[in-house]
């Protein structure tokens, strides 16, 4: 699982849906819960959640997609600029290793799509997840 550290900054809540905007390095991420602050314990995660509270945002290598030279307004709140660190092509799949600030992150996306993307350590590439897939672990 992919993990970065942020700040929350703003917290939005309505009917048991929460949009979490976090930072990370100046980057502004979003993560979409659930039911988060909804029912029984809704008291303790609405302080778990607190702007300016330290969190770390979890997602799945599977559900990372990657971009080239990304233009235009998109639906997708988490954009991520990273630099292709590694490709580990397999038969179907491959294993993309990125740097984010600093910070390694994995892609796997189909080898049909590492080649039309022309993946290759130092390529720069958008890294990009829907906010329902971004979790706080």
């Amino acid at each position: 699982m992919n993990r970065l550290q942020g700040e929350i900054v703003a917290v939005e809540s309505v009917d048991g849906v929460t949009l979490v905007d976090v930072a990370v390095g100046g980057v502004g991420l979003t993560a979409l819960l659930i039911g988060a602050l909804s029912g029984a314990g809704a008291l303790a995660a609405a302080r778990a959640l607190a702007t300016g509270q330290t969190v770390t945002l979890g997602f799945q290598e599977a559900e990372v997609s990657l971009a080239r030279e990304l233009a235009g307004t998109i639906s997708l709140r988490n954009a991520l600029p990273c630099t292709v660190t590694r490709v580990e092509r397999g038969r179907l799949l491959s294993q993309v290793t990125l740097d984010f600030q600093g910070t390694t992150l994995a892609s796997i996306v189909t080898t049909r799509s590492a080649d039309r993307l022309a993946l290759a350590p130092g390529v720069e590439v958008t890294a990009l997840v829907k906010a329902n897939e971004m979790a706080i672990v």
